[in-house]
């Protein structure tokens, strides 16, 4: 399944149990389940939007965006994570003041609703766990967050059969809030990173350049530019010195090889050869055109 397909799908399945949550929690009077409903809307808005950022990311390159669309998937990404934070955000500021006071709860039909929230939120996270972007990665943080707000819904209603501890509702949904913050904010920071243009992470510099300048014929490593365009494939420019200029092509595959070994994908190398050198193969080829005028060959 390509991922414009499987956001798309796991777009429908939050919009419509989030309108699922609306019908349900009037019927229940349960404001936590209308909470849910509110922050399972802003997730399918968000996840609509990274899906059409997904669709715009897989065209071809034009003569407007010369390097591609790739950085669209990107941008949806860091547009979902900024969501995703400011819902664990708010949810955080409601619930700490039902922790001073907690409220009772519905928690027969929120049980039934767990159930079913968990089995549609787990086929969404199936959907899109399995994709590679930076887009997927973090629409599966947002199941993954809902999955876990569920299965504190449906233990603390299975409290609340034998007990009135009322206060668990607010504290578990503080401590879920918590954990997807942990998990979202350095997935936004890789995610801007890439954005910004950023060495992308597992790449060292240093010990990229030092191996380039140890390949055989290359003199000093002039330019060393790596950045990847949706965190997927990398790319790079190099510009070397090389020693001898007659060995020019062969260094080049050389340099290919190597970068093709870290996991670089599209790559344009610049050549000057030394100075030295330069002048040498030039003197040659006026020498070869001199004996050419005189019926002369020189090798």
């Amino acid at each position: 399944m390509s991922s414009k397909t499987s956001i798309w799908l796991a777009f429908f399945l939050n919009l419509s149990f989030s309108v699922v949550e609306f019908i349900f929690g009037g019927i229940f009077n349960s404001s936590a389940v209308l909470a849910d409903a509110v922050h399972d809307l802003g997730d399918a808005l968000a996840i609509g939007l990274s899906a059409c950022l997904e669709t715009i990311s897989n065209r071809q390159e034009d003569k407007r965006y010369t390097l591609g669309y790739k950085r669209f998937s990107l941008l949806g990404a860091m547009l979902t994570a900024l969501i995703l934070l400011t819902g664990s955000f708010m949810v955080l500021l409601e619930n700490i003041p039902r922790l001073l006071s907690p409220q009772p709860v519905n928690y027969q039909g929120m049980l039934w609703l767990g159930v079913i929230a968990i089995l549609i939120n787990l086929l969404a996270s199936l959907i899109v766990r399995k994709g590679q972007t930076k887009n997927e990665a973090i629409l599966t943080l947002h199941f993954l967050e809902d999955i876990l707000g569920w299965i504190a819904v449906i233990l603390v209603a299975g409290v609340l059969y034998v007990t009135d501890w009322y206060f668990l509702d607010p504290l578990l949904s503080l401590l879920i809030s918590s954990f997807i913050l942990w998990k979202a904010i350095p997935r936004f920071w890789s995610t801007l990173k890439i954005f910004l243009d950023a060495v992308p992470e597992g790449i060292e510099t240093a010990k990229l350049e030092k191996e380039l300048a140890a390949l055989d014929n290359v003199k000093s490593v002039n330019q060393l530019s790596i950045w990847s365009m949706d965190g997927l494939e990398n790319d790079a420019i190099v510009h070397v010195c090389l020693e001898e200029i007659e060995h020019m092509e062969y260094c080049k595959e050389s340099i290919r090889n190597l970068l093709k070994d870290y996991g670089f994908q599209n790559v344009t190398i610049e050549v000057d050869a030394n100075l030295a050198s330069h002048q040498t193969h030039k003197r040659k080829i006026e020498e070869l055109e001199v004996g050419q005028s005189h019926g002369h060959y020189h090798s």
